[in-house]
């Protein structure tokens, strides 16, 4: 928990100096943030968009957006800064689907043949080893599509945003005590379908 609190002491000095250019504290940000902000892109954009755009791009677009926003943002402490992460992000999603569905737009981009989610890992595995890895990426996704809506939601609050349970309470309408529960079935829901 100390970690916790020094994250978020330090997440308001990290956020200006990132907003005026400061790629160190830019690089910082990235790497306390980019992974679940990745997964959880992954997770709610869906096949069709994937199949149009990148989950890095998308992600590196909703990043770019609260570097250049950051002045906006009211400092409420960690648990806030990740809700405006994830609420851009899915402002993002949303601003791209209506993008590729207003238009009819055929994608001029194939489908990455290395998943960006695996491509790190291409100096470890052999090609073997990342049409495992690939496969084993698409059952969680899969796994995932076929929780409840109010299931997907709580696993995405609580552990890619990393959201208190008051605060997913709050969001959600729901007593601590139900988020909990919920978030309980839903991963064991996860985990049996997996």
């Amino acid at each position: 928990m100390l970690l916790s609190a020094q994250m978020s002491d330090d997440l308001q000095p990290l956020l200006e100096r990132a907003s005026a250019g400061d790629t160190g504290a830019v690089d910082v940000l990235l790497a306390r943030y980019l992974p679940a902000l990745r997964a959880f892109v992954r997770l709610k954009a869906g096949g069709l968009l994937l199949e149009r755009e990148s989950c890095s791009d998308l992600a590196q677009s909703v990043c770019r957006d609260v570097l250049e926003n950051a002045e906006r943002f009211r400092f409420g402490g960690e648990a806030e800064f990740r809700k405006w992460l994830f609420t851009t992000a899915m402002r993002k999603i949303a601003d791209r689907y209506e993008h590729w569905g207003a238009r009819k737009r055929r994608a001029d981009v194939q489908p990455l043949g290395d998943d960006e989610a695996l491509v790190g890992y291409r100096a470890i595995y052999t090609p073997s080893h990342q049409a495992m890895a690939r496969e084993e990426l698409e059952r969680v996704e899969a796994a995932f599509d076929r929780l409840a809506p109010d299931k997907q939601q709580v696993i995405l609050m609580a552990r890619l945003m990393g959201l208190p349970h008051a605060e997913i309470a709050r969001e959600l309408g729901r007593s601590e005590g139900a988020v909990r529960v919920l978030l309980s079935r839903a991963l064991a829901e996860l985990a049996e379908s997996l």
